[in-house]
């Protein structure tokens, strides 16, 4: 059964920063590209990061270049998000996705950006 346990998340004051981390299990991780997902409020799920299987190419939806990070640990069957300079709009449950879909399988992870 394939399971992806998100945790990291919190609130935190506009240019504040927090680091995502997604537990993977139940599949072969470093067979897979993975992926960050978001959805605010209200709003559909919105990808925001997308790493390759090997960790070598990395994409970013345009309003988080420069401020967001994905990387990968294969060893630990692991997936981060660092996430830097938070403003509200980043206000989301954050979940991670195997492969090309925005289906959430695990809880995810609250961010809130507030002052």
């Amino acid at each position: 059964e394939v399971q992806l346990v998100e945790s990291g998340g919190g609130m935190v004051q506009p240019g504040g920063s927090l680091r995502l981390s997604c537990a993977a299990s139940g599949f072969i991780f470093s067979s897979y590209d993975m992926r960050w997902v978001r959805q605010a409020p209200g709003k559909g799920p919105e990808w925001v990061s997308i790493i390759s299987s090997d960790g070598g190419r990395t994409y970013y939806t345009g309003s988080v270049k420069g401020r967001f990070t994905i990387s990968r640990d294969n060893a630990k069957d692991t997936l981060y998000l660092q996430m830097y300079d938070l403003k509200p709009e980043d206000t989301a449950l954050y979940y991670c996705a195997k492969g090309p879909t925005t289906r959430r399988l695990g809880q995810g992870t609250q961010v809130t950006v507030s002052s």
